[in-house]
């Protein structure tokens, strides 16, 4: 049977990417969204994106809300760093429009593997 002692000295501490609280960590991702809300007019007008001013803080808060759920302090890093390269390719104009307009895109529906599915739809 394992001891205390065992399961202490097994146990790994990990090094912080950026915070070392989660507190701070969630002020990092608020400045993330509040430097993507302040560029989406300049997104609109360079990227000559054909989405309104409303779309496009709609499909930020939605973009952050589907993360809303994360609580690692490490992987809140990890998405605070990407969310900021992605801004740097669309402030240096390096992220082409198509790539921008796909965050508009639908959600992607799994084929129907069934015969009556695939019947009903009217695929084959």
């Amino acid at each position: 049977m394992a001891t205390c002692s065992s399961i202490k000295s097994t146990t790994k501490q990990v090094r912080p990417l950026l915070s070392l609280s989660f507190n701070e960590a969630r002020q990092r991702s608020i400045g993330l969204y509040r430097a993507w809300y302040r560029y989406i007019p300049y997104l609109l007008l360079y990227c000559d994106i054909n989405k309104s001013h409303q779309q496009c803080r709609d499909k930020l808060r939605e973009k952050f809300y589907k993360n809303a759920c994360v609580t690692d302090t490490r992987v809140v890093d990890m998405l605070v760093i990407k969310g900021y390269m992605e801004l740097k390719e669309v402030t240096h104009n390096w992220m082409q429009k198509g790539r921008i307009m796909a965050h508009w895109n639908p959600t992607h529906e799994p084929k129907p593997k069934e015969f009556i599915a695939k019947f009903l739809r009217g695929l084959d």
